[in-house]
């Protein structure tokens, strides 16, 4: 196999997909191109849609990029990444591929149907008796001004128009210019004044209003309201123009329905209490994917930096016998107080080929919804949560106290961490019962993140930080450096708030009881005030890494 073909054999035609990818955001992705996507041998992707798309295809699959000379698609280790020569059009390449009897998914941005190229590559595959599918994805002269707020049409029906100011012809701005309906303007930041000039020649009113959505649908978003007389001078004054990047395709929307007042009412996605926020989550992917959900809800975008590794314990003979113990009746709990602890289980259980039908007999409890989940996910469903506080001392408010006349056993197993307090075991004695307090795993400091990363943390490239225990400040702090005195400090409780303190970072937000999920509602509700506040005040939104390096922040309100 050559560097620059995909290995073809003597074998049957294979199968193209015709993928819409959508505008930008992976969420509009549809249920069939992930299914494509997933069944994929090879992946054609234009550039700007490959993070979208390839997050949904096999770990082995070619990834094959034609953008530039010489250009080389980035790939994982699991991938196949090839050097694709720059005079191959994109027709020779999806043939290619489908000839050596592949499956090949051909991805463009927003919708095929409105693609300049994908027709004709469509055409080439007919006349080449290439079987191929089409998969309607979100265009983006309609997915996004319905982010940017800016509905297209209403009850009393008025036309849409839709036209690329790249393509267009003097017919075609005549015609335009002629009617009053919505007009959908594909152009360049750099080209939307000439787009403008073009519709007011054609006969539309100078006080025309006019909506400019650049990178629509994704977090970086933004939204520029004027009129076709005044939108020139509203990207000057933003300092939008001129510009090195004012080639960046634009959507731009002509017509009543994006004047500024509807937009002021309309614009859901811009106006989430975190758009746009870089925030940092310094635990694993695996610890923070719920948290990093519900982060990206809120229109942030979450960036998870480890700052412990997980290590077996040093002498593991102790928890041995306590799984050994597990299936032959020594215990009448199992209490977990995280998910590590939980996934430690688990691997010893899946060491001795045991299952989940070894809790048989045996209350389970768990810290927490999430510790709860995992216990779920490895099919175990726990006697006990707290129903208040989630924490060792939650966890204890529930707990009942033995009883030799009900609880035929008095011990209770407790695999942990090596670190871990001594407020449950002390508490669970009090009540009556025999610990065995177990270590489960260590809990060692991560490695320091790439030095992007940490030259972003120091410098104020973070909008906010969250801190889930007193050991994440630490750590970060350890591995990383202090956060720069513009990032937003949010601590799940006072003790984790302590220590932030003594580490020279003002807290800013404090989750009102110890939740990671009430801990980003919090950071969400802080942002939702910060934003209220500047609306009122008449100042443009801006992200915290966007004030003056050094400028004074006010006190989260309590």
């Amino acid at each position: 196999m050559s560097p620059t073909t995909v290995e073809s054999t003597a074998c049957a035609p294979g199968h193209v997909t015709f993928l819409g990818a959508g505008p930008g955001d992976p969420g509009l992705l549809t249920l069939r191109a992930v299914e494509a996507l997933t069944r994929a041998d090879v992946l054609i992707a234009e550039p700007e849609v490959l993070d979208v798309v390839r997050t949904h295809a096999r770990a082995n699959v070619t990834v094959l990029e034609a953008d530039a000379p010489g250009r080389t698609a980035a790939a994982d280790e699991a991938s196949t990444a090839v050097v694709v020569p720059a005079l191959r059009d994109w027709a020779n390449l999806v043939m290619e591929a489908a000839r050596g009897g592949k499956r090949v998914v051909r991805a463009v941005t927003g919708d095929p149907g409105l693609d300049t190229y994908a027709g004709g590559e469509m055409l080439a595959c007919a006349s080449q008796g290439i079987d191929f599918e089409v998969v309607p994805g979100v265009a983006a002269a309609v997915g996004v001004p319905a982010y940017a707020g800016v509905p297209l049409r209403d009850a009393q029906g008025a036309d849409v128009r839709f036209i690329d100011a790249r393509t267009a012809s003097e017919r075609c701005w005549t015609e335009v210019g002629a009617s009053d309906g919505t007009v959908v303007v594909s152009t360049t930041l750099d080209s939307v004044a000439a787009a403008a000039g073009e519709l007011v020649a054609a006969g539309r009113k100078p006080d025309t209003p006019l909506s400019v959505t650049v990178a629509g649908t994704t977090t970086r978003q933004k939204t520029w309201t004027a009129t076709l007389g005044t939108i020139a001078q509203t990207l000057k004054q933003a300092k939008v123009l001129p510009s090195p990047e004012g080639n960046r395709p634009v959507i731009a929307v002509v017509g009543e329905r994006s004047a500024a007042a509807q937009r002021d009412q309309l614009s859901w996605f811009e106006s989430k209490p975190l758009f746009g926020w870089k925030v940092l989550v310094p635990r694993t992917k695996e610890q923070a994917a719920s948290l990093s959900d519900q982060l990206r809800s809120y229109g942030a975008v979450p960036h998870e930096v480890p700052t412990i590794a997980v290590e077996p314990p040093r002498t593991p003979q102790q928890m041995e016998r306590a799984v050994k113990g597990l299936v032959t009746g020594r215990y009448e709990w199992i209490a977990f107080t995280s998910v590590n602890a939980v996934k430690a289980v688990r691997e010893k259980f899946e060491e001795y080929g045991l299952d989940a039908r070894a809790f048989a007999g045996i209350k389970v409890a768990a810290v927490g919804e999430q510790t709860a989940n995992a216990l779920i996910a490895f099919g175990v469903k726990p006697d006990l949560v707290p129903s208040g506080e989630q924490s060792a001392a939650g966890l204890l408010e529930d707990w009942p106290p033995y009883d030799p006349v009900f609880d035929p056993i008095d011990r209770v197993f407790l695999p942990r961490a090596d670190i871990a307090t001594e407020t449950l075991v002390a508490g669970l004695i009090e009540l009556g019962w025999e610990v065995d307090d177990v270590t489960a795993y260590r809990t060692v400091r991560a490695s320091p993140p790439p030095a992007d990363t940490r030259e972003a943390i120091k410098g104020g490239g973070f909008d906010a930080v969250l801190f889930t225990s007193s050991s994440t400040v630490r750590n970060l702090v350890g591995i990383a450096g202090k956060p720069h005195n513009v990032t937003v400090i949010a601590c799940i409780g006072p003790a984790t708030a302590k220590t932030a303190e003594e580490h020279g970072l003002r807290v800013d937000v404090m989750a009102p009881e110890p939740s990671v999920h009430k801990l980003a509602a919090a950071l969400a509700d802080f942002g939702a005030r910060r934003r209220d506040a500047a609306v009122e005040a008449g100042d443009p939104v801006t992200r915290p890494s966007e004030r003056r390096p050094g400028a004074r922040r006010r006190r989260a309100a309590p």
